[in-house]
């Protein structure tokens, strides 16, 4: 087991105060706290090389989890393990065996090329040339940026960057790799090969990497397993493939007809959920889709028919809701 976390708590002292300049002289005097359960009481463990979906909307607690994983921040209270290590001590044995990339934060240095960050990493690491040499050349022909390490960052595309962010947490080949939001801002070209490169470098190195995302494609191709958190605690943790089963009551039916067909005839199968020409659209309970799509072959004449899950995202939305209420 490479990361355990057990009652995990992380919470904030939040002032609130009246608006106005009245609010304002009032907050002088007496001020009014309250704690904002960022993270709440969560707990999940993961073993060596898996590849885990970690997933929720804004707000719900992600990246203060990975912060308590990564040791930047010292939880208020339950028990986390990493690699046999307590994060928040920031041993640099450690540390040399860990990253933490943000999507939203830059660690390469502005205004020099990404070749001189590269270097600075390979000291505070202290990563042996011949380490150093072998690991950039894998890492820039996986991400084929060999052409644009002298170049200043700053005149990098937005895509360039973000690889040239992976390649500098990724120098000291780290065991635990901790990705939120990489593929945020990039377009779909971009975000497939983002992809790629995780997916390959998990298989490569069996590393163990946590990643958050807004983009359902990432952590469908990526990632079997998932955790829904949101509000701060754990909704799901589990195959991904399972949420499917356990939350997508319905499934829907594409059925293509030989001619229009009134619509009296079939909306008594199931919610008609789309009419266009001679195709329909049909919600079914999960556990009467086949005999609908049965009936549908037996009483019309079909061109074409399919039975369809519903978009992960759908689901995940739903699981979402079903937790507001």
């Amino acid at each position: 087991m490479v990361i355990s976390v057990s009652h995990l708590s992380k919470y904030y002292k939040v002032h609130q105060k009246e608006p106005g300049f009245v609010g304002s002289l009032k907050s002088l005097v007496s001020r009014r706290y309250f704690d904002s359960k960022a993270v709440d009481d969560v707990s999940f463990t993961i073993n060596e090389g898996e590849l885990i979906g970690f997933i929720g909307p804004n707000g719900a607690g992600k990246t203060t989890t990975l912060k308590c994983l990564s040791g930047l921040l010292y939880p208020t209270s339950g028990k986390v393990d990493v690699l046999g290590y307590t994060p928040f001590a920031r041993k640099n044995v450690f540390l040399k065996q860990i990253s933490l990339v943000m999507g939203q934060k830059n660690q390469l240095w502005w205004d020099l090329p990404a070749s001189d960050s590269f270097l600075l990493n390979k000291e505070i690491y202290e990563i042996s040339d011949k380490d150093y040499n072998q690991t950039l050349d894998e890492l820039t022909t996986l991400l084929d940026v060999k052409s644009v390490l002298d170049i200043q960052v700053r005149k990098l595309s937005l895509g360039q960057r973000m690889k040239c962010e992976l390649i500098a947490a990724l120098l000291h080949r780290p065991r635990v790799l901790f990705l939120d939001e990489p593929t945020i801002g990039l377009d779909v070209v971009m975000q497939q090969k983002l992809r790629d490169f995780v997916k390959e470098y998990n298989k490569r190195y069996n590393a163990t990497i946590l990643l958050t995302s807004h983009y359902m494609k990432d952590v469908e191709q990526l990632c079997e397993r998932v955790i829904i958190i949101d509000h701060g605690k754990v909704l799901y943790d589990g195959a991904l493939s399972d949420i499917v089963k356990k939350y997508a009551k319905y499934k829907t039916i594409s059925v293509v007809f030989e001619k229009e067909i009134e619509r009296s005839k079939f909306e008594k199968l199931g919610k008609v959920i789309g009419v266009e020409g001679t195709k329909v659209l049909l919600s079914v309970p999960r556990e009467a889709s086949s005999k609908v799509a049965a009936k549908l072959l037996d009483t019309f004449t079909v061109e074409d028919l399919n039975i369809e899950e519903p978009n992960i995202e759908d689901i995940i939305h739903d699981v979402f809701s079903h937790h507001k209420r």
